[in-house]
């Protein structure tokens, strides 16, 4: 039996173009999804999973469908063949694990997409930590201006409650709580 499996990230995306190249390849039932692939917990794939049987083959439209990293793709990948099942892949002919070209190439691609994956993480962490060096603050804004800022500090310094001061800026306790947290005591 061919069984398809059918995701997209958000509700706002559209199943259906999956769905049409998954049911004109002869998939007799399709499980179909609308969650981000970084999420492990995925009701359908998992029941897809379980009901796959010795001979089945799970047909996805990309591999990125199925899985977002290497370890991911193996784990599922593993779990059909542990189902004496098969896999394959529309777009990518090469993820095909009915041969045994198919099982090295998709193990030589998956791990190639994970190195993309690790050195645009490290170039970002890279531009992050230059960025740092050239003074970019990163993160939420304040909520007060520095004049502010040094006017609660006063206003602290004259005895006044975080939580007056905290309703005449017209913010959160914990925003004026921050700002005594860094006043050094005169």
């Amino acid at each position: 039996m061919l069984i398809g499996y059918a995701r997209v990230s958000t509700t706002g995306q559209n199943l259906e173009t999956q769905i049409e190249h998954l049911q004109a390849e002869g998939c007799d039932r399709i499980f179909q999804e609308k969650l981000t692939g970084f999420d492990r917990r995925r009701p359908q794939l998992e029941k897809m999973l379980k009901t796959l049987q010795p001979g089945d083959t799970l047909i996805v439209t990309s591999l990125d469908r199925l899985a977002r990293s290497t370890h991911d793709l193996f784990v599922i990948t593993q779990r059909v063949e542990a189902s004496e099942a098969s896999f394959r892949s529309l777009r990518e002919p090469w993820a095909d694990t009915t041969s045994s070209m198919g099982k090295f190439l998709l193990t030589v691609f998956a791990g190639l997409s994970e190195l993309e994956r690790n050195l645009i993480n490290e170039r970002t962490n890279d531009g992050r930590t230059s960025a740092k060096k050239r003074g970019v603050k990163f993160g939420r804004k304040f909520k007060l201006t520095t004049h502010q800022q040094d006017q609660v500090r006063t206003m602290l310094q004259e005895g006044q409650s975080i939580r007056a001061i905290a309703r005449h800026f017209n913010v959160g306790v914990a925003t004026i709580d921050r700002i005594k947290k860094t006043t050094h005591p005169s």
